[in-house]
């Protein structure tokens, strides 16, 4: 398994920003407050927030200034897995090897917790003391999230999923939805932070955008794979999900073999989209290679 550089350096750092931005709260239901707790820091790799510190690594940004990017996109994220969890979507009992929100609480607080971890993401981009360099694209920033989370986002993906299940759809459909599902939320983990850098050029910018859309398929076509190949203890949750489901999936539509393929492809074309740019780039390659090479 490939190692990333400074995970744990940056998953401690985003831990403590999204701990003291919920320690923070006057508490009027504890009940609710304890779910969103439960939803957004117990376990999680913390993908999109390394992916955003490293990103910022690259173009010499504050860390200071990336904290609200990440924070605002892992929020989203755990917002969108307590609601992908709900016995009306996948109606999953296990999250990271523990009983998901709905299971832990009751549905009805594991659908206010996700409403208010959606909530707190735009909170934190309204609020977040950015540098003055920053300050100016915050507006910006919103805009993307809104794009990156709703309706032209993971919103959209999520429902074109459910339309897709028990139905047979066309690679490109696959790609279109996984694109918005999961590949958006990635790709703003990039671009929002792009987006803060008042030295790139628009063609740099263009390539990290690039990079950003082929491994954010890249990381669904391996999560179709994992799905299949990895183990319920691996997994932190049952193994097969997807094809007890009927779901569209790339094994399903290419092989296991052809899925594999599908994500080399991704990942090589990734690369080449980062040595077009004038930047350290090492950490971004890397984390190509583990996108592709996870067991979990």
């Amino acid at each position: 398994m490939t190692q990333l550089n400074q995970l744990d350096f940056y998953q401690t750092r985003i831990n403590q920003y999204l701990a003291d931005k919920l320690a923070a709260y006057e508490v009027n239901d504890e009940k609710l407050l304890s779910a969103m707790q439960y939803g957004l820091l117990i376990g999680g790799k913390r993908m999109r927030p390394y992916l955003s510190y490293i990103t910022g690594e690259a173009l010499g940004l504050k860390l200071s200034d990336v904290d609200g990017i990440a924070a605002a996109l892992e929020c989203i994220h755990a917002f969108s897995l307590i609601h992908d969890d709900l016995p009306s979507m996948d109606d999953d009992d296990l999250r990271r090897g523990q009983p998901t929100c709905h299971r832990a609480f009751d549905e009805a607080t594991a659908i206010l917790a996700g409403d208010s971890l959606q909530t707190l993401a735009f909170d934190i981009l309204v609020n977040h003391n950015f540098s003055a360099g920053v300050e100016s694209k915050r507006i910006s920033l919103i805009r993307q999230l809104v794009n990156a989370s709703g309706y032209q986002g993971m919103c959209g993906g999520q429902a074109l999923d459910i339309s897709a299940t028990d139905k047979v759809i066309t690679l490109a459909e696959l790609e279109k939805l996984h694109s918005l599902k999961t590949g958006a939320l990635l790709k703003a983990s990039v671009t929002m932070v792009t987006e803060m850098s008042n030295d790139i050029s628009t063609d740099e910018k263009h390539q990290l955008a690039v990079y950003a859309d082929h491994i954010g398929l890249a990381y669904q076509v391996r999560d179709d794979i994992i799905d299949i190949i990895s183990s319920e203890e691996e997994l932190g949750k049952p193994a097969g999900s997807d094809v007890s489901s009927n779901k569209s999936t790339y094994p399903a539509l290419l092989g296991l073999q052809g899925a594999q393929q599908k994500a080399d492809n991704l990942y090589q074309q990734a690369l080449q989209a980062l040595a077009t740019l004038p930047y350290n780039t090492d950490n971004l390659a890397q984390f190509a290679t583990f996108i592709i090479k996870r067991a979990h």
